[in-house]
């Protein structure tokens, strides 16, 4: 039997699986909540707060505080020096350094063997067996698959204890089928050198067979201008015709789509989106012509809701389960999971669309927004005004960032968009006109705060020049992978430090 039949065959048996989480999503969730108390009880964070003695969801939310980094640092800590049974049954041997847009420190999450495969990669096939679903007919164990992961650099320590990005961790322990199919090589893939591993990459990758590319867009749109460079093409589909599936998550697409779509320059492309971060795999594209994800409900997490209007962090008081959202609503996200976060409160926001099935969309994060004006935005409405004037002005962007402004002697405040372009505008009037435009239809809050520049002045515009956001990634130390610049603040500290590199 031929690899990619058997491949499809193999792959499509998870439809089961998939279907249950769109089927019965609050049963799976009592199961998994039952599963990871079962698995906690003995656990020193589980013996802490008598795991043993909850039955129910309400039990666990009276008994257990939530948590943040800070709260479960203690105990990772203890984990990395090699101490067992703290937060998950056993020893926990790897632990993936997280992106750090929140904050300049980076915070070390736990995955244990559970979770990694329970998790992530059942999560990763999970996609694909929905995609071939989706799309009949698929070859894609025929040809390669492109992962842009981040730095490779792991660090071990004590006792066979490892700390790395989370794609070198997932790299590092691919199973056979997955690994004959990756590209490039693990010498380059596991890089630490950001900008040395594109240029290798690209020459490595740029006469390959490529199907798949998976990766976060700003890198991936990056690595295909160099492969361009090296195949000496004009699009992507010259130098890989049989191309059609781009996975991609950890930012939003919208703002790079027609950037993508320019250079791959390929009609029959396909873009689907996933939520995987460090702390887990929990949403996928599960519908061929809508971007709403499909909640995984039986993957290891269990998921609570703090409506966003009442966040508070750790002293938030209303939390709910999966049963109790209303669609239209943001949530701070709140996760228990099988690598040891106990209500733990990821700093994420979505948005669902739908409940039967459960469908989401990311909404934004919690530490970033601008309610300097009482506007409200977040992410969600940047991206998109962003990308609606992009298209009319027919410009794309590289990177963007956004803070309030209060400088205007005599004048209400604003917001100032730092923005660098692939080209400039010719119009960079009518740009801030429209995006303003843009952003009132986005977001009633500031439209509304707009009239008469009486709360919130006309957008202030300021053009970076080529690299500006890669020049400040590099001087944070925070090139590639799931690094990415910060798109909303609340003050102006991280927009003038930009703008203050020499």
């Amino acid at each position: 039997m031929p690899f990619n039949t058997l491949f499809s065959w193999w792959i499509g048996r998870r439809m089961d699986r998939i279907n249950d989480f769109r089927n019965h999503p609050i049963a799976n969730q009592e199961r998994t909540l039952s599963f990871l108390l079962l698995e906690g009880a003995n656990t020193v964070y589980g013996k802490s707060y008598d795991f043993e003695s909850i039955d129910t969801y309400e039990q666990f939310k009276a008994k257990v505080p939530l948590s943040d980094y800070g709260s479960l640092k203690p105990y990772i800590d203890r984990a990395i020096e090699g101490e067992c049974d703290l937060l998950w049954p056993g020893a926990t041997k790897w632990f993936a350094k997280s992106s750090g847009t929140t904050a300049d420190r980076i915070k070390i999450l736990p995955i244990t063997e559970s979770s990694l495969l329970e998790n992530h990669y059942a999560g990763g096939k999970d996609l694909l067996a929905q995609y071939y679903h989706n799309f009949e007919g698929r070859k894609l164990y025929n040809a390669k698959h492109l992962i842009v992961g981040g730095t490779g650099k792991i660090e071990q320590h004590s006792d066979g204890v490892f700390i790395g990005d989370l794609s070198a961790i997932i790299i590092n322990n691919l199973p056979i089928w997955t690994e004959l199919r990756r590209t490039p090589k693990k010498e380059i893939a596991l890089l630490e050198n950001w900008e040395e591993k594109l240029e290798r990459m690209a020459a490595s990758v740029c006469k390959e067979n490529i199907c798949i590319i998976a990766g976060v867009p700003s890198w991936t749109l990056l690595l295909l201008q160099k492969v361009l460079l090296h195949a000496n093409a004009k699009t992507i589909k010259e130098v890989w015709p049989n191309l059609e599936l781009y996975i991609h998550g950890g930012m939003s697409f919208a703002p790079y789509r027609s950037a993508f779509e320019q250079i791959i320059g390929s009609t029959a492309m396909n873009y689907v989106e996933n939520y995987n971060a460090s702390e887990g795999y929990f949403g996928l594209q599960d519908q061929k012509d809508c971007k709403d994800l499909l909640l995984l409900t039986n993957s290891e997490v269990f998921y609570e809701f703090i409506p966003l209007d009442s966040f508070d962090g750790l002293n938030s008081k209303t939390i709910i389960s999966l049963q109790d959202v209303q669609v239209d609503t943001d949530y701070a996200l709140v996760i228990s999971t099988s690598s040891g976060l106990w209500r733990y409160i990821i700093g994420d926001t979505i948005r669902f669309t739908q409940t039967e099935p459960y469908r989401f969309v990311v909404s934004g994060r919690t530490a970033h927004y601008i309610n300097a004006f009482g506007e409200k935005l977040i992410i969600e409405h940047a991206d998109k005004a962003l990308s609606e004037t992009c298209k009319m002005h027919q410009v794309q962007i590289r990177e963007y960032t956004v803070a309030p402004d209060f400088s205007q002697t005599g004048e209400v405040g604003a917001h100032h968009w730092l923005i660098e372009f692939e080209e400039t505008p010719s119009d960079l009037a009518g740009f801030v006109t429209t995006l303003d435009n843009q952003l009132k239809k986005a977001n009633a809050d500031y439209d509304a705060k707009r009239k008469g520049n009486i709360n919130i002045g006309r957008p202030l515009l300021t053009v970076a020049t080529q690299g500006t956001f890669h020049k400040w990634l590099k001087h944070k130390g925070k090139l590639g992978g799931q690094h990415k610049v910060p798109r909303l603040q609340n003050d102006d500290v991280l927009l003038k430090e930009i703008l203050s590199l020499p």
